[in-house]
Formats: C-alpha cells, sequence, structure tokens
C-alpha cells in the first residue's frame, strides 16, 4: 500500500512529537525535587535520678544513691531503717509535679564544712569542730542518730536539728 505524500507527512509530526514527549518527561523528572531519606529517631529512655529522697519513719531521711535492681527495702535499710512506729503497709512513692517546690535542703553532717554546721540551731563554732574532729576520728556517721555520740550534743539539741541533718556516702 502506497503512502502519499500526506501520510510522509503525518508520520514525521507523529514522530517529532513522541520525541518532544520524551524529551519534556525526562526534563520534569530531572526537575522534580526528589525527596529526602526519611530519619527516623527513637527518643532515649527516661533516666532516673541518681539518688531519691526518703522522708517519713525512718532513721536517717535523705538522700540516698538509687542503683539498678535496688528494692525498697534496700532504700529502706540505707536511710537506717524503719522506726519502731513505722507503717509498713502504708509505704508511698512521691512523684512531684514540675514547678512543685521542693523541701528544705538537708545539711549532710559527713561533708558538711564548720561553717555550715554553725548554720545549724544551737550548733556553735565549738560544737561544729567536734563533729568534724569525731567524723576525721571515727569515719563518717552511718546515721543521724550518731550526732548524739558527740560530746556536747545532747537529746534535746539532737530533736531540735534531727529535721535538719541528713548522712550520705
Amino acid at each position: 500500500m502506497p503512502v502519499g505524500r500526506t501520510g510522509k507527512v503525518w508520520t514525521v509530526v507523529v514522530f517529532l512529537l513522541l520525541i518532544i514527549i520524551v524529551i519534556g518527561a525526562v526534563i520534569m523528572w530531572v526537575r522534580l525535587p526528589h525527596s529526602q531519606p526519611v530519619e527516623i529517631s527513637i527518643e532515649s529512655p527516661v533516666v532516673l535520678p541518681v539518688g531519691i529522697y526518703v522522708d517519713g519513719a525512718v532513721n536517717s531521711p535523705g538522700f540516698y544513691p538509687l542503683k539498678a535492681g535496688d528494692t525498697l527495702d534496700t532504700l529502706l535499710q540505707t536511710a537506717g531503717g524503719t522506726t519502731d512506729n513505722a507503717d509498713r503497709n502504708n509505704i508511698r512513692l512521691y512523684v512531684p509535679v514540675t514547678g512543685e517546690t521542693e523541701q528544705t535542703q538537708k545539711i549532710d553532717i559527713n561533708h558538711a564544712e564548720g561553717w555550715l554546721l554553725e548554720a545549724l540551731p544551737g550548733i556553735g563554732s565549738t560544737l561544729a569542730r567536734r563533729i568534724i574532729e569525731y567524723r576525721e576520728q571515727h569515719g563518717p556517721f552511718r546515721n543521724i542518730n550518731e550526732l548524739t555520740m558527740v560530746e556536747g550534743i545532747t537529746v534535746n539539741l539532737y530533736e531540735k536539728i534531727k529535721p535538719l541533718i541528713t548522712v550520705a556516702d
């Protein structure tokens, strides 16, 4: 079947249109913004505080180190054990709300310098020096009750400063 002059022209036009469409598609694909790879980040696990404050019916309230595997009983023993009138069936863990004011900072009698010990009511420079000498001679206090072993610290004075002191390792 012979192809006329018009048929040849249409064949060339269709061929040119196909080439233009292919070239246009390639140019559009190249200019199309390619998306960046998706980055997935996993939040780090919640880190426990290095210490926990133990208070209430324990012999030595204060901040104590918290290690992986510690039990409630371990923490209570670290705080000098519970007092005789402690209700061990009603132990609570309290997590404060962000911005909530904390309790008054307690003075660590194992690390406090003389001037800080003197800030305690009833403790002057002489008793502060005796406390420091006692811990230098006998090692750190194991619990706050041991403070009564220092010459000049009476039971009344101890009861007065008990809520303001703690011991730490």
